[in-house]
């Protein structure tokens, strides 16, 4: 069924996670926490997260500065690959260099991983049903936030590699009725201080 109301979907990647990713850093309960008072005039109806601590520890923070909004934890937010391209889906420059950070993946995560991102895209992607606007938002993880952007700008699906995002850093996709999927804000930081910008970014890439 075709949603009639327009769904903002605000997406955050989980704030900066200690070594053994057991739990968020001081660093990263100050961004999740900077992220909900940015956030906190937003008339979310939910904020969904990933089961793992980092992404349940991040969006409780953000929980703290919204108003009776109810937290929902989803498989489909978690952390997984969504897509495994073959080779000859990829730009022949490019293609050794992705099939290599993708030979990791074992069969249960080649199986389970595009379930889950199809799975995504059911639950939190196009427009709403009902006659009033939804904002709703995701706190997840580097991939799916990757995967959701490719989602709305109708890329190949491979090309979730190489979107990368910063801890606790805002991106919002609009979905309006007969209209496609805008990318209204992208990998955006400027709730963060200085210091706190650019974690979980590739170094060569900060800017």
């Amino acid at each position: 069924m075709t949603g009639t109301a327009t769904r903002y979907l605000y997406i955050a990647r989980h704030g900066e996670a200690s070594p053994d990713e057991s739990g968020l850093t001081e660093a990263g309960r100050r961004q999740a926490t900077l992220l909900g008072r940015r956030l906190r005039d937003v008339p979310f109806t939910a904020v969904h997260h990933g089961p793992l601590p980092r992404a349940e520890q991040t969006a409780r923070l953000i929980g703290d500065h919204l108003k009776s909004v109810p937290l929902r934890v989803s498989e489909a937010a978690g952390d997984y690959v969504p897509y495994i391209p073959e080779r000859a889906e990829l730009p022949a420059d490019s293609a050794d260099f992705h099939l290599r950070f993708l030979a990791g993946a074992d069969d249960e995560e080649r199986n389970r991983g595009p379930e889950l991102a199809r799975r995504a895209l059911e639950l939190f992607t196009g427009p709403a049903d009902g006659e009033e606007d939804r904002h709703e938002l995701v706190v997840t993880h580097n991939f799916l936030v990757a995967w959701l952007v490719r989602d709305a700008m109708h890329a190949p699906k491979w090309r979730w590699l190489g979107l990368n995002h910063c801890n606790a850093a805002l991106t919002v996709i609009r979905y309006a009725p007969g209209r496609p999927a805008s990318v209204l804000l992208s990998n955006d930081m400027r709730h963060l201080p200085t210091e706190l910008r650019w974690t979980g970014f590739p170094a060569e890439s900060h800017i």
